[in-house]
């Protein structure tokens, strides 16, 4: 593939990450500065990033912290240098771990939390409205509650052992 070529792709793969991230819970530019480290051969400074991507300082700063704080993306520092740099976790198995986690510290957990407390809560027995409410979030939270042991199982296992389970499981 020619340079241009190759740029144009690099390009469309650093737009469409940015894209999916949104599902993940991180904003566009976050996920674009994430697909940028990923594919990076060496760390790279914020000056490099803020060039590639076309974006200010405080913007890259920002999301490059919060990337950190995600677990997503290491500094890296050189004897002698000030600038601080930065690399991606590349290897896919464990950035998936990675956001497993932090989507459920952040999404799950909260959610689980507020529809245990609403189901636990005393309802009136002649209220169809307070029973439908009081059965639909008791069923929600047992459902979520599952969902989360599920996650948490496959987000703690190793890949040797995940993989070719769930290939077998869903073929």
């Amino acid at each position: 593939m020619n340079s241009e070529d190759f740029a144009k792709t690099k390009a469309d793969f650093i737009a469409q990450w940015g894209t999916l991230g949104s599902s993940w819970g991180i904003n566009r530019t976050m996920a674009q500065i994430h697909a940028f480290l990923m594919l990076a051969v060496e760390p790279t400074d914020t000056n490099e990033v803020m060039q590639a991507l076309k974006i200010s300082r405080g913007n890259a700063n920002s999301n490059l912290r919060d990337l950190v704080g995600w677990g997503l993306v290491r500094r890296v520092t050189y004897p002698g240098d000030r600038k601080e740099y930065f690399e991606a976790e590349k290897d896919v198995w464990t950035m998936f771990c990675i956001i497993a986690r932090e989507r459920k510290r952040r999404e799950i957990d909260p959610a689980l939390n507020l529809l245990q407390s609403s189901s636990s809560k005393s309802y009136k027995k002649t209220d169809p409205e307070q029973q439908l409410f009081a059965s639909q979030t008791k069923a929600l939270a047992e459902f979520v509650q599952t969902a989360d042991l599920v996650l948490d199982k496959v987000a703690r296992s190793e890949e040797s052992k995940v993989l070719p389970f769930l290939i077998k499981r869903f073929k």
